[in-house]
């Protein structure tokens, strides 16, 4: 179980290497997933260089034990599945969520003031709004231009981009703005990107600074001022992931809730082979706005994935999706909150996790009195510990700060409602929310080992 031994006094040379190459892997993971349908392309380009297959091109061929299939749903989620012995005997499932917090562009975004033009948003999950004005600012959409054509924008990330920006009162005016509550001095109609300055060279009356903006959306990705309004398109920190300290032992990034969980759950999903039961790695969007849509936990697609799993095998009923389900084992896996020095008021430190002490374990999370939470079994939890224990992965405990000094939620209740055992499982990290997050690689590596070894030996004996 708990040691007070960190995973860098327990580890030797080889895992000590192993250890800093999956976290240059997991770092161009992250700047290549900076939005949830950027994370699907990658997952599914790395899951057919490990031969899985889609799920159409499974059914076309007849579908096997040992067969590896993918599912896109709606470029916003996927299941990677490694098909075991009975799919009605259950499955070791792995869910992690692909959605993190952000700003968005309102429908109608695009205005000039001040010899500026600006673009209005919209945040996206829990933030700080403090925290977003005056960071250098990527811009990364997505819609279907009038020619039917879908287009992809990724502004701010190359060296040679120009990034956005949100401004902020400068010091020397700001004793209204320090007189206000910190969550109430960032209004969030303040949070306005700057997308352009100069007016050189237009020619009409008004907005001329607004009109050169549009003009270059207009001729570098075909985009018309009302195409925000059916599109998708997110502002995200310009900053790559990166190493952090003397000894490059940590990472900083934005998107760490839950892209570790998520790349723990890929890694360990593409080296599954031969599992005796069904294996599976679920990246659902929506987990940071309440797991609404139907991209998100929520929805059936899971659900239906099986029902065409089971019918491709001429096995389907309507009671062997519910057996499929209900005797399923789930790691929920999400990012808790590590112990945070500065911030001690907020935490039990007898029940916090600490940042390089392993993967955690949450038998619990919710706000309070455990409202809202997935509160797992003994018998369950008990043979993760066998497992993990009989397996050299190192873990912990951890709760999400005092008991009514907030809390959080997971995708874990959803999948308990079918029947499955669940228990919450991730990786420790601080200034969760924040614009880019810090979190250990040793906590990150031990994630993965932890999901790898789930999915491959956890059985129904």
């Amino acid at each position: 179980m708990e040691n007070k031994k960190s995973i860098w006094q327990r580890i030797d040379q080889n895992t000590n290497d192993e250890i800093f190459e999956y976290g240059e892997r997991y770092k161009a993971f992250l700047d290549a997933a900076k939005t949830e349908r950027e994370a699907v392309t990658e997952i599914i380009r790395q899951a057919k260089e490990k031969n899985f297959i889609s799920l159409e091109e499974a059914l076309n061929k007849g579908i096997n034990k040992n067969d590896k299939i993918y599912y896109n749903n709606k470029n916003k989620s996927v299941v990677l599945m490694v098909v075991g012995d009975d799919l009605e005997e259950g499955m070791n499932i792995v869910g992690s969520h692909l959605d993190a917090p952000r700003l968005d562009l309102k429908p109608s975004p695009v205005y000039q003031d001040a010899e500026m033009a600006f673009a209005k948003t919209h945040y996206y999950g829990g933030i700080k709004k403090f925290q977003w004005p005056t960071i250098e600012l990527a811009l990364h959409g997505y819609f279907i231009d009038k020619e039917g054509k879908e287009v992809k924008v990724a502004i701010g990330e190359k060296d040679d981009d120009p990034v956005f920006y949100i401004n902020d009162i400068l010091p020397h005016l700001g004793q209204t703005q320090n007189e206000k509550k910190i969550g109430e001095a960032i209004p969030a109609e303040s949070l306005n990107i700057v997308l352009g300055h100069s007016s050189y060279g237009i020619e009409e009356d008004d907005n001329l600074i607004k009109v050169s903006v549009l003009n270059y959306l207009k001729e570098n990705y075909n985009l018309d001022e009302d195409d925000f309004a059916i599109g998708e398109f997110e502002v995200v920190p310009a900053a790559k992931a990166r190493d952090v300290g003397f000894d490059r032992a940590m990472i900083a990034a934005h998107g760490q809730d839950d892209r570790v969980c998520s790349y723990a759950n890929l890694e360990a999903i593409l080296n599954t082979d031969n599992p005796q039961l069904t294996a599976v790695g679920l990246f659902v969007d929506k987990e940071e706005i309440g797991s609404v849509g139907n991209t998100s936990m929520s929805a059936k697609f899971f659900e239906n994935f099986l029902a065409e799993i089971l019918a491709s095998m001429d096995d389907y009923s309507d009671i062997k999706v519910r057996r499929a389900m209900a005797r399923s084992h789930v790691l929920s896996a999400d990012v808790t909150a590590a112990f945070d020095p500065d911030h001690k008021y907020a935490y039990d430190e007898l029940n916090s996790a600490l940042v390089g002490h392993g993967v955690t374990m949450s038998k619990y999370t919710g706000s309070r009195g455990k409202g809202g939470s997935n509160d797992a079994n003994p018998e369950y939890i008990a043979r993760i510990r066998d497992l993990f224990n009989s397996n050299d992965i190192i873990w912990q405990t951890g709760e999400l700060g005092k008991v009514d000094q907030g809390g959080g939620g997971t995708i874990a209740y959803i999948l308990a409602e079918y029947g499955a055992e669940v228990v919450d499982m991730g990786t420790a990290m601080l200034s969760m929310h924040a614009p880019v997050e810090l979190l250990s690689k040793a906590d990150a590596y031990m994630t993965y080992k932890a999901y790898e070894a789930f999915l491959n030996k956890f059985t129904n004996n």
